[in-house]
């Protein structure tokens, strides 16, 4: 598994981290300059979060408001242009990873760990764009054979997921409905969690069930065997009666052939029981297909976290939450070394903490965390060794960022 580089932990415990491995900072002061740190970067994501809310509006398929002015095709353009860019940007910023193209098709591959065959209608999407955070292998255990055999599996798993889906115009749709709540044209945004990486498939708005193989075995199996008692037992005489009178009209038999009241009485009731019997392998398929949407509406719904607006109201704050997180980190590391370390050292310092002290493997952002310091004046560079200035003087610095806000 990769290194990840978010940050799992809440903000109040890495404050609580940086404060038991420098134990020369003062608690009052240090927790000041977070406040007033954590509160900058508010700030900052607040106004990429309306600019977020702005573009979307439009695609957006659970909106609740009216517009004063159609837009224009050109201003469709644009917003969606701009929101594309701007949710990038938040995914970035909070940590997570592009689920590429081979990674997407390799997950549609595989078998499904929910024993659930899903086909994905590909042609009705303009856009799709799947990301993730926090990769790891887990281990289940598999009932196979009605559970006659169980059988531990290890697979990849997604600790979040977020889907960006834009879906065709209406003119694509003439032939064909969109499943309930999906509207042509609309951008859909979900974000889900614990998603297998070989169950991607599932999250796809328009994804339809369809029996695996193994069903189809096991219904046609059954479907043939019953099939032939009901007509052994319940028409075998009946059907030999009717075959010899067809053979006599088509001219193949000499032996005149007559179906009384008793026999028709028969054939009536035996192809009453033989059209019940195909009733009943009909409504087995169709329960057995009901069985399996509900495995996975039973999945989505404890995984799905956030849908549409909603999704980037929660990412913005987990991005800025992992900015604060890793700017107070870097700043609070260097606070404990008065000479200064470079980047380097930093980030190797910080990596270290994590995986020895909290058994975490990180991939610390430092050049981004060393950035946002630089752009609040909380550190300074010299023949790329890095000093942070004191606890005191970040207060000071941070408030006239602050006070030239307005």
């Amino acid at each position: 598994m990769s290194t990840e580089r978010y940050i799992p932990f809440t903000k109040q415990d890495i404050i609580s981290l940086c404060l038991d491995h420098n134990k020369t900072l003062s608690n009052q002061p240090f927790t000041q300059v977070c406040a007033l740190l954590s509160s900058l970067f508010h700030f900052q994501y607040h106004h990429l979060l309306e600019n977020l809310k702005e573009s979307y509006e439009p695609f957006n398929p659970n909106s609740a408001t009216r517009t004063l002015t159609v837009p224009a095709k050109e201003q469709l353009v644009r917003y969606q242009k701009s929101f594309v860019k701007n949710f990038e940007q938040v995914l970035n910023a909070a940590n997570f990873e592009k689920i590429t193209n081979t990674d997407l098709q390799e997950a549609l591959n595989e078998e499904s760990l929910f024993k659930v065959r899903l086909e994905v209608k590909f042609s009705d999407f303009e856009e799709i764009v799947f990301y993730r955070r926090g990769e790891s292998e887990k281990t289940e255990t598999i009932s196979k054979f009605f559970g006659l055999i169980k059988k531990p599996i290890t697979f990849v798993n997604y600790d979040r997921v977020a889907v960006y889906i834009k879906f065709k115009s209406e003119e694509h749709f003439t032939e064909r409905k969109l499943p309930l709540g999906c509207i042509p044209g609309s951008t859909v945004i979900k974000l889900f969690q614990n998603v297998p990486k070989a169950d991607l498939e599932m999250l796809f708005p328009n994804s339809e069930i369809r029996m695996r193989p193994i069903d189809k075995v096991v219904i046609g199996t059954s479907a043939i065997i019953g099939g032939g008692i009901v007509l052994v037992t319940k028409l075998g005489a009946s059907l030999i009666l009717l075959a010899t009178l067809l053979s006599f009209w088509v001219g193949m038999s000499d032996e005149a052939v007559e179906i009384g009241q008793k026999q028709l009485i028969a054939l009536l009731l035996g192809l009453g029981v033989f059209g019940s019997f195909i009733f009943k392998e009909w409504s087995k398929f169709k329960n057995r297909k009901i069985k399996f949407m509900k495995a996975l509406a039973d999945n989505l719904y404890y995984k799905n976290l956030d849908n549409n607006a909603g999704v980037f109201h929660t990412l913005v704050n987990e991005a800025e939450e992992e900015d604060f997180k890793e700017a107070i980190l870097a700043y609070s590391f260097l606070l404990k070394h008065e000479k200064g370390l470079t980047a380097q050292a930093l980030d190797k310092e910080i990596e270290q903490v994590f995986e020895e002290k909290y058994q975490c493997t990180l991939d610390f952002e430092i050049t981004d965390a060393l950035e946002k310091l630089e752009r609040f004046g909380l550190v300074y560079s010299s023949q790329n060794v890095y000093q942070a200035i004191d606890v005191n003087s970040a207060k000071i610095v941070l408030d006239q960022h602050w006070d030239k806000l307005f």
